[in-house]
């Protein structure tokens, strides 16, 4: 399908990707719907991968948790099948990335706890609809996303780089960026940096560590997002024996609308492990 082609509806580009009609990445898909990033994991790292999380709020705004085995994911749609609903996923064995697939029905088990963290791609048309355009969805790419040398805050086994994605914006709009951003603090809210990407240790623009490099214009400044892909470093580094995530841009899609997040109950006794 062209991407070019704007889905209307989170249930309707579900129902694409399950049929395998739509494999491609998420951005500026869905207007005004909330979209999110995936994280699939053995119950037994569940408590520690739930306190990365909760140390960890701004790449990791966590709007939905399963419990072990369940394929649909309570207060983000009524029909949700984890394992086919979003258009490309990635599979990693012992923290290596072994493989994508466009369905996971395979690899389920019962013991799979799933973890639905906000995405940035939520506030994109709400700055579209304010004159603060988007560069990637302008140019029909997927966002650029960048490793930095900023470390997240450890939660058992899971630690690693904080990732960050990029928008750029004239230095006299940075503000009013800022300000519409705070209104989605489920979807990575504020900006963490701005400015010479070298200090956070990005070291070329045009060499995503995921994603698509786009233009950087006369007079504008790079502003940077914390990611949702935050935690597949994580992943590399506790190397659990299998998690399976979203591909990078690649979102699931929900009924929820962007500036109405779900309240969640984290679910503790679910996941049979103490609250930390």
């Amino acid at each position: 399908m062209n991407v070019a082609v704007k889905i209307k509806s989170g249930a309707e580009l579900r129902r694409l990707a399950r049929s395998g009609e739509f494999t491609d990445q998420t951005a500026g898909q869905a207007p005004d719907h909330l979209q999110a990033n995936v994280v699939i994991l053995a119950l037994k790292h569940a408590g520690d991968f739930l306190q990365y999380c909760l140390n960890n709020p701004k790449p990791c705004p966590l709007i939905g948790l399963s419990r072990p085995g369940e394929t649909g994911i309570a207060g983000l749609g009524t029909d949700i099948d984890i394992r086919k609903d979003i258009p490309r996923y990635r599979v990693y064995r012992d923290g290596v990335l072994s493989g994508h697939a466009d369905d996971i029905a395979g690899l389920w088990s019962d013991d799979l706890v799933t973890f639905v963290l906000g995405c940035s791609f939520t506030f994109e048309e709400a700055l579209i609809r304010a004159g603060f355009g988007v560069r990637h969805i302008e140019q029909q790419r997927n966002v650029p996303m960048f490793k930095t040398r900023m470390q997240t805050m450890p939660g058992g086994v899971f630690h690693g780089p904080l990732v960050v994605t990029m928008r750029p914006y004239r230095a006299d709009l940075i503000p009013s960026v800022f300000d519409l951003c705070a209104k989605y603090p489920h979807a990575h809210g504020t900006p963490v940096f701005w400015g010479d990407p070298a200090d956070i240790g990005i070291e070329d623009l045009q060499s995503p560590d995921y994603g698509d490099p786009v233009d950087l214009r006369p007079g504008e400044v790079p502003v940077f997002w914390a990611c949702g892909v935050t935690p597949q470093a994580a992943i590399e580094a506790a190397r659990p024996s299998i998690c399976i995530t979203h591909a990078p841009g690649h979102m699931l899609v929900t009924d929820v609308m962007s500036d109405n997040p779900p309240k969640i109950d984290i679910g503790m006794a679910d996941l049979q492990i103490e609250q930390p």
